[in-house]
């Protein structure tokens, strides 16, 4: 088995946000730098700290991941990753409370997790190359904020 981390072959499920960030009609996409997931765009997000509550990662997430800052509206989705190796051993599990929000201020860069950002309308989804069920998720997010 290969060497065990924190992330890697959990006991037990990770707890992780992400931000579906609209702004003037598009959502802000973050192209995953690291495995197991690289180089596909998603929504920015990460792993809930201990002792922090999960609104307060989001805002953190996002801003560690693009510079920006946003205004939450609410939890809009819930999602699972759950990546199994070769044998079928489970590799990653992460349950992720993904947020919807707007905007408030900054230019999207990627930085920390994030090799690339990107606003994109919704339409354009399906040209990308984006982790399993992004695109649904994100279109629930928009359903959440605008109705």
């Amino acid at each position: 088995m290969p060497e065990l981390d924190q992330r890697r072959y959990p006991p037990l499920p990770l707890l992780g946000v992400s931000v579906a960030l609209w702004r003037d009609g598009s959502v802000l996409l973050a192209r995953r730098a690291k495995p197991p997931l690289a180089g596909l765009w998603s929504l920015p997000g990460g792993l809930v700290e201990v002792g922090e509550q999960l609104m307060d990662a989001a805002r953190r997430e996002l801003k560690e991941e693009t510079g920006l800052t946003c205004d939450l509206v609410g939890i809009a989705d819930w999602h699972e990753v759950i990546l199994r190796d070769k044998a079928g051993a489970v590799e990653r599990h992460y349950v992720l409370a993904v947020f919807a929000g707007t905007w408030r201020s900054g230019e999207a860069q990627a930085q920390g997790d994030a090799e690339a950002v990107r606003w994109a309308r919704p339409q354009d989804l399906e040209d990308l190359q984006m982790t399993e069920g992004a695109a649904e998720i994100i279109l629930r997010t928009e359903r959440f904020l605008y109705g």
